[in-house]
């Protein structure tokens, strides 16, 4: 989880701060350093007015233009009139430029990889239909709004869904709803508009799933179930006289039963098997199940794919837009969303899964040249709005304004940090 996270971090930030350097050297500006990482320096090496490093702090990086007011306070050049290599002394629209190079760089990073994950290994997905054979599984908050287990959800929004995840996308709009069959009857389902607050709160327990037949996956080495017999392959149908039909049977029926030794009922080579397993004090037994439902894909030739990777890329940040309204509106706390490298972690995940480490990437590198691009100053957002108001009013913004400017931007940039920081470990840790 650790090194993917660094992995990624360090190529996105690479890129970032090599997008500012590559526009700031086209123009003739000195780059002074270039580092992947923060103080201290684990090693870096010297070439032309540059010193390339890389730090010992992997949560970041900088670029460090001459006669740029940036965040390392070094304003003494400032002092001495403008040199024709430094930031300060070019045209403002080069400056501009210059500041959008990083967000620039992310953006088409982001396209690259979603394009030539698309073009490689197409849309994994399940269909609504073959959710729709065995329903869904509802969760204390899904139930809270009127769904049920064993619902069949067929459109949202009124409209008809193919792919199940669709389900997902309503949580962030306005006045999303469901149409449901139960029983052979239609009903709507509205959803609140503050569900997915409730849905980001540390103690909820998810929205919905599929509700799927399995097998079983992978046996852990010493486990519980390793230890009762069982095996890869076997088809659990029932535990102490109750008959399981599908996962969620199982979860429940295990859950029911913690720290107590149940009977278990496979099926393995068409025979029968009954087991004796101790279900732990977490309701787990140690094995994965293997989905039985049938995964569909969709595959895209390579001019199909670029449409499809830019746009898959561009909806990373329209989500983000509507997850901000939200906020706005008061229907998600900022507590609720606002997380920090232990959440980035966590989506990782524990097993290096290479399609999966970079569609997340690009989802990162989406978001990180959106918050980027936000006004704050110290930000390129910030100095982006400062530049369009020089080329605007011909007015520049005197080097003490924007000093004092920067200064703010970090007090706010370390308050959102800290901020980030503690509520991962409230919601993580606590």
């Amino acid at each position: 989880m650790a090194a993917q996270l660094i992995l990624g971090l360090s190529i996105l930030v690479g890129v970032h701060e090599l997008g500012h350097m590559l526009t700031a050297k086209y123009f003739g500006m000195r780059v002074e350093k270039f580092s992947i990482g923060f103080p201290p320096k684990l090693f870096g090496f010297k070439k032309g007015d540059t010193e390339y490093s890389v730090g010992a702090i992997p949560l970041g990086g900088f670029v460090k233009i001459s006669g740029m007011v940036d965040e390392s306070m070094d304003t003494e050049a400032l002092k001495e009139e403008p040199k024709a290599w430094e930031f300060r002394s070019k045209p403002a629209w080069q400056r501009l430029i210059v500041m959008l190079g990083g967000v620039i760089v992310n953006v088409l990073v982001a396209f690259l990889i979603n394009i030539s994950l698309t073009w490689i290994n197409g849309e994994e997905y399940i269909s609504a239909g073959e959710v729709n054979k065995y329903g869904i599984v509802a969760q204390p908050i899904a139930q809270e709004i009127g769904l049920q287990n064993g619902d069949k959800i067929v459109a949202v929004n009124g409209k008809q869904i193919d792919d199940f995840a669709d389900v997902y996308e309503a949580l962030l709009e306005q006045n999303s709803s469901f149409t449901v069959i139960r029983n052979g009857a239609a009903l709507t389902i509205v959803l609140p508009s503050n569900v997915l607050d409730k849905l980001a709160e540390k103690n909820a327990k998810g929205f919905i799933e599929p509700n799927f037949p399995f097998t079983v996956g992978e046996v852990m080495k010493g486990s519980n179930a390793e230890k009762a017999g069982l095996q890869a392959g076997d088809s659990v149908i029932g535990i102490s006289g109750q008959r399981i039909n599908y996962y969620n049977d199982l979860k429940q029926v295990l859950a029911a039963n913690k720290n107590k030794k149940v009977e278990m009922l496979v099926v393995r080579n068409q025979q029968e098997v009954k087991l004796n397993v101790q279900v732990d004090t977490a309701g787990l037994i140690g094995f994965g199940a293997k989905n039985g439902m049938q995964i569909s894909t969709r595959s895209f030739s390579f001019i199909e794919s670029v449409p499809r990777g830019i746009t898959s890329s561009i909806k990373v940040v329209t989500d983000q837009l509507k997850a901000f309204s939200k906020i706005f509106r008061g229907e998600l706390k900022p507590s609720n969303s606002v997380g920090s490298f232990f959440t980035m972690g966590k989506a990782y995940g524990p097993k290096w899964i290479w399609p999966h480490f970079w569609s997340l990437t690009a989802t990162l590198s989406m978001i990180l040249a959106f918050m980027n691009l936000l006004p704050i100053p110290a930000l390129d957002g910030g100095h982006v709005m400062f530049l369009l108001y020089e080329i605007i009013s011909g007015k520049k913004p005197s080097d003490k304004f924007l000093e004092n400017a920067q200064k703010i931007g970090m007090l706010l940039l370390l308050s959102l940090m800290l901020y980030a920081i503690s509520n991962d470990a409230i919601r993580n840790i606590f």
